[in-house]
């Protein structure tokens, strides 16, 4: 298809086979070869070239365009020249704001954005080259598949929602130590995901009920309950975004002393060539240590 495409513009054989590198008599036997297997003639030889017959030209859009699939098939896969393929656990939520962060400081860099479903999907995918990287907690660093490397990136200090009727709608600030004998509901937890190992070791930490029975129909649905309730609240990160109608009067709790974080890092292959995850790893500097906050046991191990 090349050669067939360089003959046809240069119009002649010995041009074309300048532009390849290749002998004429190479683009010759190439040409007849593709006759032959089409069955016609596309090309008319004369004295002051090749012109293409009628088959000829109908058959050379088509084999341009096969020329452009094979780039973009080539360039989808190729380091450097496709998007870098990052997942993040919900677009809302804060790792989607530190790859905004990052886009924005590197507007010219393409990214391919994933929500997997879990930390083990997502390193799955790495592994198998599937993804490039992946904002997760990482619960057991010890365990990683071989060529797995991880980085702490974001500390993101939870908070609590409330209603205006819930006790709690007028502080500035709860515990967690207070928080024992209120009934926090999260029914997006699902059990052996990374988000409910950490949840489940806050309320074990601190004597929570935190309550994932129910469906889960999204972040809006849940708001709709917690505003209308004076004894439901849930916990979200500090960074995740949300909004309500400002007749709703929900309210965005810190919880501190100490503060529980959620521990984001970003997970990648040491093998993979890719520059922009070069550049992403760059651009997130490791968390600030911050005096008394709260992280699970297997979030303090080094990775």
């Amino acid at each position: 298809m090349r050669t067939f495409a360089a003959a046809a513009d240069a119009g002649r054989f010995q041009y074309a086979a300048a532009e390849l590198s290749i002998t004429q008599q190479a683009v010759s036997k190439r040409i007849a070869a593709l006759e032959k297997e089409l069955g016609v003639r596309l090309f008319t030889r004369t004295a002051r070239g090749a012109r293409l017959t009628i088959d000829g030209q109908a058959f050379l859009p088509h084999a341009r365009a096969l020329l452009q699939a094979e780039e973009r098939a080539i360039a989808s896969v190729r380091p450097g020249s496709r998007a870098l393929r990052v997942d993040v656990i919900g677009r809302r939520l804060a790792p989607a704001t530190l790859l905004r962060d990052f886009h924005r400081a590197h507007p010219g860099t393409r990214l391919d954005v994933v929500t997997l479903f879990d930390a083990g999907a997502a390193i799955d995918a790495i592994a198998s080259g599937t993804i490039d990287a992946s904002f997760r907690a990482v619960t057991a660093p010890g365990r990683l598949p071989d060529g797995i490397e991880t980085a702490r990136v974001l500390d993101e200090p939870v908070q609590l929602i409330t209603g205006p009727s819930h006790p709690f709608a007028a502080a500035r600030t709860v515990r967690p130590a207070d928080l024992a004998g209120h009934r926090i509901w999260m029914p997006g937890i699902v059990a052996g995901t990374e988000w409910a190992a950490f949840y489940d070791d806050l309320a074990t930490a601190f004597g929570l009920t935190i309550d994932s029975v129910g469906p889960h129909f999204g972040l809006e649905p849940l708001l709709d309950t917690i505003a209308d309730s004076a004894t439901l609240t849930t916990f979200v990160g500090d960074r995740t975004r949300l909004v309500w109608p400002a007749d709703y009067g929900l309210r965005r709790i810190p919880v501190q002393d100490p503060a529980p974080v959620y521990p984001h890092s970003l997970i990648w292959h040491r093998d993979n060539p890719h520059p922009a995850l070069t550049a992403l790893r760059i651009h997130l500097a490791p968390p600030p240590s911050t005096p008394d906050t709260w992280t699970p046991k297997w979030s303090r191990s080094p990775t």
